[in-house]
């Protein structure tokens, strides 16, 4: 039977997964491999009947191109008794290529593990695709799909700020971040808005609604102290993530929930929250602002990819190959910013119980200082007296202040 290679793709959508796909099948099919595409990520790979579908060169050469995934996707966290090795003998699978998250990729070292145990000797080499950016890839290097899922959050956020001047509005975005801030952080640090909320810059205090909200009331006066009557602030739904349960049902928001009884933050625009508390807490301090809220979620994962990450993903997809050439198993592919391919191995970045741990914004890294010391406007204590028409405890909304800084 001829050596063949398996793809899957693990958790939700991201820009450049076809071209990963692509570019991973067309090396190998030129190499004589089989290449087999498994559909609904592990749940396919081990059901009775996987629903594979065999990846030729004329659809490798069709999706690269493509947004979303030519392989459907499923976020199921396979356990450890649903492990089998049939699919891979069954198939002469040489290679197992993941493609995922943190998720995903922590769940290709315990099958690594698994076969290895078993005597299957085949190896697994896993991409990083998110665009939370929150892989601990290489300072530098981004994890695939975040700079198009970026590129096409700042277009939107433009369109945003310019309704807001047009309007006199202010609006609230929330964007996609899970517990990282990256993709909050990167719109919204190139469209200049004037106020940025991701949870590691509460490194010093609790994150709570009060103080997000502070800091957006803080803009807001600030900017008006300055006879700008709009603007924006995009907050990464990070935040909750740090936030307890008691404190988010005590949000006075309604909530769907759970069989664990957790609220089911998912069924909710996190943008909606946000701008509900924000005007809540205008109206009860006297301060006259229309704000609307603004969701940047499912619409940056399945668009088509940048070129960056069109170029970016088929590094990775020949990287892949190179790595299997080299006998490289349990590891990321990783290439940097001149096409280096290195592997990043599992068990290096992985904590005391196997799982992937994030890569969060670092607070302490040149960019990050320089767009929060300089980028962002907010109330200062020379601001105090101005803002005393707007606020009875001014200093209550100054950003140091709120965060302890």
């Amino acid at each position: 039977m001829k050596e063949s290679v398996a793809i899957l793709c693990g958790g939700g959508p991201a820009p450049g997964i076809n071209s990963v796909i692509s570019s991973v099948a067309l090396v190998f099919l030129k190499s004589g491999y089989r290449v087999l595409g498994i559909h609904e990520g592990y749940k396919g790979l081990f059901e009775a009947k996987p629903h594979v579908q065999e990846i030729d060169f004329t659809l490798a050469d069709d999706i690269h191109k493509r947004g979303g995934s030519a392989l459907k996707m499923s976020r199921h966290k396979p356990k450890n008794s649903e492990f089998s090795t049939k699919f891979f003998t069954d198939n002469n699978v040489q290679l197992l290529v993941t493609i995922g998250g943190d998720d995903t990729a922590s769940t290709a070292n315990r099958i690594s593990k698994y076969l290895k145990e078993h005597d299957v000797d085949i190896q697994n080499i896993h991409v990083p695709k998110t665009i939370d950016n929150d892989l601990p890839l290489p300072e530098g290097i981004p994890t695939f799909g975040y700079q198009s899922a970026k590129q096409e959050g700042v277009r939107i956020a433009q369109t945003v700020y310019e309704d807001a001047r047009t309007s006199g509005n202010w609006f609230v975005v929330s964007a996609m971040g899970r517990e990282a801030g990256h993709l909050a952080f990167g719109i919204g640090a190139a469209t200049h808005f004037p106020m940025i909320i991701i949870p590691e810059m509460f490194y010093k205090v609790e994150i709570t609604f009060e103080r997000i909200i502070g800091l957006i009331i803080s803009a807001i006066v600030k900017r008006k102290i300055e006879g700008i009557e709009y603007g924006a602030v995009i907050i990464s739904e990070g935040v909750f993530h740090f936030m307890s349960n008691k404190q988010i049902k005590d949000s006075g928001i309604s909530f769907t929930y759970d069989d664990h009884g957790h609220p089911e933050l998912g069924n909710v625009s996190k943008a909606h929250i946000f701008n509900i508390l924000l005007q809540k807490k205008l109206k009860d301090i006297g301060v006259k602002v229309k704000s609307r809220p603004v969701e940047l979620g499912y619409e940056l994962r399945c668009i088509p990819p940048t070129a960056y990450d069109q170029l970016y993903c088929g590094l990775l997809g020949y990287g892949v190959k190179k790595l299997y050439d080299e006998g490289r198993t349990g590891c990321m592919v990783t290439a940097d910013s001149v096409g280096e391919i290195s592997p990043l191995y599992l068990e290096d970045v992985e904590d005391e119980h196997g799982k992937i741990k994030p890569r969060l914004v670092d607070m302490n890294g040149p960019k990050p200082r320089l767009v929060f010391e300089h980028g962002l406007q907010f109330i200062e204590p020379g601001d105090y007296e101005e803002a005393k028409t707007y606020l009875e405890n001014p200093e209550e909304f100054d950003l140091r202040q709120i965060l302890k800084w």
